[in-house]
């Protein structure tokens, strides 16, 4: 097997809870050497985010932390700083999430980096940014759904405004900043210098309304709640067969004639309130009730073979059990078997990315809280009496 795209690259995690945790385990997946930097005696606050736990690890905690080393260091104290100066300079890429202006209280700013570690990829995670009348506001995932408008848009058309049954937000996040880390580590081998990037909970927020954004900016039309609806298409939404909940996506009118044959009603295509998609749209009530009348006659699985068969996109509603245990999800190794120190093993989500030259892999369970302390210390040339040292103060 051929070494991970990023073999080589040394990332340097000072983030807790999920963006950054998630951007850095990407970046280990794709074979980079990760450092994850946690408080001694308490770790990620992660850590403690159960219940469920297995031999005293949270659920939460192993999701997002494979492929990882940890060291524990305690950054309230300034012989903390002089650890986490050399664990930067022997770095390529730092994460972090601290509170604006954290990192140069400590005297980590642009001059110091400049000067010792002009190498290093910088990038800042954070719920506003460094800019703007909010600038180094704390930022929470819940919040930014409800700020950026996200909940306004999600949930049934006269219910109350909804999150993500995840932290939507915060996932997008990071993916944003594994890929601005990418783009200026690919721009170093040009220059031969690192950079400072910047993602945050707000703009990503607001990135993520996507088509709902245009459609008002061009429009003025105040966005809405559709429920399982789609604004711009339809039928694009969820129908309750005899026996479940079926999702059909007609995306063109094509498809629409041929859901009309199957549903047994080939009128409807003719019928010119809903001939075209944006026929459909205006008169969304009227079909999507008469095929919701004629789905509710057959079986979920009746539904999806007649669809499918004629090339209706659509697909059942799963439970969380259902989709991790479909055929297809347990075929691309999307749950997986981690084995790990004093757990034994435990089952975990697989990787997403598939490359045919450097396969991304699991190669470390996600670390006990400090368990590679002593093998980082060394690596940067502390001998046994300094390392004791350290830890005996408390500082590692």
């Amino acid at each position: 097997m051929n070494d991970g795209a990023l073999d080589g690259l040394r990332v340097l995690d000072l983030t807790r809870v999920l963006a950054g945790p998630l951007c850095a385990m990407v970046l280990g997946d794709l074979g980079a050497d990760v450092l994850k930097v946690e408080r001694p005696g308490r770790g990620d606050d992660t850590r403690a985010w159960g219940p469920p736990f297995v031999a005293g690890e949270s659920a939460y905690y192993l999701n997002i932390n494979r492929n990882k080393r940890s060291l524990t260091l305690n950054l309230g104290e300034e012989r903390g700083w002089g650890v986490l100066a050399e664990l930067i300079e022997a770095s390529d890429v730092v994460i972090d999430n601290f509170k604006l202006g954290t990192l140069d209280r400590w005297g980590f700013g642009d001059d110091w980096y400049a000067e010792h570690a002009p190498h290093v990829v910088r990038c800042t995670i954070s719920g506003y940014g460094s800019s703007g009348p909010r600038a180094g506001e704390l930022g929470y995932d819940f919040i930014a759904q409800a700020e950026s408008g996200l909940m306004a848009i999600t949930g049934e058309q006269e219910g109350e405004p909804m999150k993500l049954g995840v932290a939507i937000v915060d996932f997008c996040v990071g993916l944003f900043a594994a890929i601005s880390i990418l783009a200026a580590v690919e721009d170093r081998h040009r220059t031969g210098l690192g950079q400072q990037t910047e993602v945050n909970l707000h703009d990503t927020g607001l990135q993520m309304l996507a088509a709902i954004a245009s459609n008002y900016l061009i429009s003025g039309e105040p966005a809405r709640r559709y429920g399982n609806g789609h604004p711009n298409i339809v039928p694009y939404s969820t129908f309750t067969t005899a026996d479940g909940e079926l999702v059909v996506a007609v995306g063109n009118d094509a498809q629409f004639l041929a859901l009309c044959e199957t549903l047994g009603h080939p009128e409807w295509a003719a019928d010119t309130r809903f001939a075209r998609n944006e026929d459909r749209v205006r008169h969304r009530q009227e079909i999507e009730s008469l095929i919701a009348d004629r789905i509710a006659t057959r079986t979920r699985a009746d539904w999806i073979e007649a669809m499918s068969a004629v090339g209706i996109p659509n697909g059942p509603v799963n439970s969380v059990a259902e989709a991790l245990s479909s055929p297809h999800a347990l075929a691309r190794e999307m749950v997986t078997d981690i084995v790990h120190p004093t757990i034994g093993s435990f089952r975990s989500l697989g990787l997403p990315m598939r490359m045919s030259e450097t396969p991304t892999t699991i190669r470390r369970h996600p670390p006990l809280l400090g368990e590679h302390t002593d093998e980082v210390l060394f690596e940067l040339g502390y001998d046994e009496d300094t390392v004791a040292e350290l830890r005996a103060d408390g500082i590692v």
